[in-house]
């Protein structure tokens, strides 16, 4: 059985490619053992999609199951609205739009064309400053940058060469088990 790439781990990715590894090492554990206050006040804020209490309104559709056969990407988005064809990506606070955001947004709307959705417009939403930024469909040149991201995930060895990012990595939650934090 093919393998494919969870959506949630483009941003990781894109944050740290070690950062996958470390957290498939935590994964049978509950995540009081190792997130940080930022993640879990982020787990917090996706409640209400994560148990479809966003909203009463059928125009909202919330924590869909999604998949891309073409890319072989999975994951859930968090909100589609289908009257303004529109998904949204909800994060706790957004202070800058980082490239990993967008990679996930991308592959929300390209596993949502594939299924069968209309999709017109992308938007992030900040949850605690309630601010919505809307973005652009991904062109021909981000759509080849989102597809040169899959395959360096594919082609990612953890043995290989590394440069850390000390910024990242004193932000990193598996610092203390990566030989650079």
């Amino acid at each position: 059985m093919e393998t494919y790439i969870r959506i949630s781990n483009l941003n990781d990715f894109t944050f740290c490619p070690r950062s996958i590894y470390f957290h498939g090492l935590y994964s049978h554990y509950s995540n009081k053992n190792y997130h940080g206050i930022r993640q879990t006040k982020g787990k917090m804020a996706h409640e209400s999609i994560d148990q479809y209490k966003y909203s009463t309104s059928k125009r909202y559709q919330t924590s869909i199951d999604i998949y891309s056969e073409k890319y072989r990407i999975g994951g859930k988005i968090d909100v589609y609205d289908s009257q303004e064809k529109q998904i949204i990506e909800r994060k706790r606070k957004i202070s800058k739009l980082y490239d990993g955001y967008y990679y996930q947004i991308y592959a929300q709307y390209f596993c949502m064309i594939e299924m069968g959705f209309e999709v017109h417009k992308l938007c992030f939403h900040s949850l605690v400053d309630n601010k919505r930024f809307a973005i652009e469909l991904p062109s021909e040149n981000e759509t080849e940058q989102f597809e040169k991201l899959l395959r360096q995930m594919r082609s990612f060895n953890l043995a290989q060469q590394f440069k850390p990012n000390i910024n990242k990595c004193n932000q990193c939650i598996y610092r203390q088990l990566c030989d650079y934090g």
